[in-house]
C-alpha cells in the first residue's frame, strides 16, 4: 500500500509541474495587462524651439515719401500711411493756427520732409489751406513768435496765435474795429491790425489788447 501510495503522489506531482511549465512558457513572464486597456503614449521633448527669453531684433527700414503737394490733406495722409509713414501732422499754411478738423476740407501746399527716401520712422509735416485758399509763397505756419520778455509784433497774424504766443497769466482784451461791435469768438479767423503794448515794449505783466477784423476784411 505504502508502494503505491508514493507512486500516485509521484505522478501527480509531476503532472502538476508539467502544467506549470507550460504555462510560463520556458520560464518567460506573462503579460497580464487586458488587450483592451490603452497604453499611455510617451511625450515627446521638442527641440531647436525658441525659448521664452529669446530676443528679437528689428531694424528701422527706410520708405519713399510721394510728393503730396497740391493733393487733398485727407488723401496726402492715407498716402503717406500707404508708404510706410505714420508719424504724420499737419498745420495752417497761411499762419493762421486753425485746426484741420475735417481734413477733406484741406489741400497740402508744403510738405516737410520732400519726397524721396526717408527712414520710415521720420515726422511727416502737411502744410496747408483751406480748398477754396491760395497757397502762400512761403510756409507761414512756421514763422511763430518765440515768448519771451518783450511784446512781439502780432500786426496780421491771427488773434489766435497771439494769445497763444503770449504767456498764460497775460490779461488779453481783444476788440472789433470794424466799428461793428461783433464779439471775436473762433480767433484763428480774426487778424490783428493793431496791438497796445507796442511790438519790443518789455511785458512786466500789464494787459495786453489786441485791435483785429476778419482776415478777408481790410483793417
Amino acid at each position: 500500500m505504502q508502494s503505491r501510495a508514493r507512486t500516485a503522489f509521484a505522478a501527480a506531482f509531476l503532472a502538476a509541474l508539467t502544467s506549470l511549465t507550460a504555462c510560463g512558457g520556458n520560464g518567460t513572464t506573462t503579460d497580464n495587462t487586458p488587450a483592451d486597456q490603452p497604453t499611455t503614449p510617451q511625450e515627446s521633448t521638442p527641440t531647436n524651439q525658441p525659448t521664452a527669453t529669446q530676443e528679437t531684433t528689428t531694424r528701422a527700414g527706410t520708405a519713399s515719401l510721394p510728393n503730396m503737394i497740391g493733393k487733398g490733406l485727407q488723401f496726402a495722409q492715407d498716402q503717406a500711411q500707404d508708404a510706410g509713414f505714420y508719424n504724420l501732422t499737419s498745420h495752417d499754411a497761411l499762419g493762421r493756427g486753425r485746426n484741420q478738423v475735417l481734413d477733406r476740407n484741406w489741400k497740402v501746399c508744403f510738405q516737410t520732409p520732400k519726397a524721396g527716401e526717408h527712414p520710415a520712422s521720420t515726422r511727416v509735416d502737411f502744410a496747408t489751406v483751406q480748398l477754396e485758399e491760395t497757397c502762400p509763397a512761403t510756409d507761414q505756419g512756421t514763422e511763430t513768435e518765440t515768448p519771451g520778455s518783450t511784446m512781439p509784433d502780432f500786426k496780421g497774424k491771427s488773434v489766435k496765435v497771439a494769445r497763444e504766443t503770449l504767456a498764460a497769466n497775460t490779461s488779453i482784451t481783444v476788440n472789433d474795429v470794424s466799428g461793428e461791435g461783433r464779439i471775436v469768438v473762433i480767433e484763428s479767423n480774426w487778424k490783428v491790425c493793431s496791438q497796445d503794448p507796442a511790438a519790443g515794449t518789455k511785458l512786466e505783466g500789464q494787459p495786453v489788447t489786441l485791435n483785429a477784423v476778419r482776415f478777408e476784411e481790410s483793417c
